[in-house]
């Protein structure tokens, strides 16, 4: 986690998410390969080269991959050890939430063996015991993981804003208090520790108050782009400890807004090539936004991250 921190003060905060369906990839550019998985895992490898610079991190959500079955999955490993080689940390967005000896398979598979990601994302919501096995990883091979804390769904009011008995406290507010006592046992603990938060920008009205409440938590930032969420909120939530704002369709769907692939696919002659250039644009753009986002946040605050520094 604290590679990742370092990572983001660096580069800039953007996570690059590789939720790659093969609708997202034009028809006559898709139709080159042998199946949807192999056009995904094509995608995937060139948009990683191409948009290295500007990414302090890759998220892969795992359902795009099952949906595709046994090929779905071996594109999932191929992707994975693609970003790994590069040494820019991988999410894998697996979001597993199970006790005892069902979350220990979970943690062997997905830090160890043909799935392995540096970090994970967990759902705590069936109870804090479900956190517990993937420690040994935290302890023994550096691995991280960001619990879900507030989502960026309308639907997350229907658990997670609930009110906990008498207290002003809300649910979310019971995770992010067991995440930061979790952080505490390590005696590297200091800006930020072994888990972090997934807590979405698409809400203004909080983002202030869950930030300055969990101050030394490091962030995964959904919401942004497509999902609604504006610079200026994911910007809030990269006070403190800081965080890795993720965007996926606004990347991957790049070359839809791009005039030079419209007028290439009105041709039928759109290629992998181009649609990897608007792409790699699209990173740059989001990764520029977000750090202006910060600086102009900063101008009115004490600077506490270092990415007014990219």
């Amino acid at each position: 986690m604290k590679r990742l921190q370092s990572a983001c003060a660096e580069k800039g905060p953007l996570c690059i998410g590789l939720d790659t369906d093969p609708s997202y990839i034009p028809e006559q550019v898709l139709g080159g390969y042998k199946s949807p998985a192999e056009a995904v895992l094509a995608y995937n490898r060139a948009l990683i080269e191409a948009t290295a610079p500007y990414a302090s991190c890759y998220k892969v959500q795992i359902a795009y991959y099952e949906a595709m079955g046994i090929d779905g999955l071996k594109s999932y490993s191929e992707t994975l050890k693609a970003v790994r080689a590069t040494g820019i940390p991988v999410i894998a967005d697996i979001k597993r939430g199970d006790i005892a000896d069902t979350a220990k398979a979970y943690a062997r598979a997905h830090f160890t063996g043909d799935f392995e990601a540096d970090i994970i994302t967990i759902n705590p919501y069936m109870g804090f015991d479900t956190l517990e096995p993937f420690l040994e990883y935290v302890e023994s091979a550096g691995k991280g993981a960001f619990v879900l804390l507030r989502t960026s769904n309308p639907g997350m009011k229907d658990i997670e804003w609930l009110k906990v008995s008498d207290s002003e406290d809300r649910v979310l507010h019971s995770v992010g208090n067991a995440l930061s006592q979790i952080s505490k046992r390590y005696d590297n603990y200091s800006s930020c520790g072994p888990f972090g938060a997934v807590v979405g920008c698409t809400e203004e009205q909080d983002a202030r108050t869950l930030r300055d409440r969990y101050p030394d938590l490091f962030f995964l930032i959904p919401g942004y782009g497509a999902q609604g969420g504006a610079a200026r909120i994911a910007a809030t939530l990269l006070d403190h400890a800081g965080g890795t704002v993720n965007s996926s369709r606004g990347i991957l769907l790049a070359w839809k807004k791009d005039t030079e692939c419209i007028e290439a696919a009105g041709n039928k002659a759109l290629s992998l090539e181009m649609i990897v250039r608007a792409a790699r644009d699209g990173a740059k753009s989001a990764r520029d936004e977000l750090v202006n986002a910060k600086k102009e946040l900063d101008k009115s605050s004490v600077p506490q991250t270092g990415i007014e520094n990219v």
